[in-house]
């Protein structure tokens, strides 16, 4: 079975989907159980992101910052 070419940009780009996500239920007023467990699985995400080892140049700063908001 042939290597499957992972592109760390595009990994980038939806870790950063999971940040904005992230920032934007922490921003509301109040929040349901639902918007915390959608914050709750996207740190999740985010951790398992970070210790990825394809990364080369992309600034993980705002994945940990949102790690640490979110969690």
């Amino acid at each position: 079975m042939p290597a499957i070419a992972i592109d760390p940009d595009q990994q980038y780009a939806a870790a950063m989907d999971s940040v904005d996500l992230i920032n934007a239920l922490r921003a509301k007023p109040s929040r349901t159980k639902e918007d915390q467990e959608s914050i709750d699985r996207n740190v999740k995400h985010l951790k398992i992101m970070v210790g990825k080892n394809y990364w080369t140049t992309q600034n993980l700063a705002p994945l940990k910052t949102a790690i640490g908001s979110g969690s």
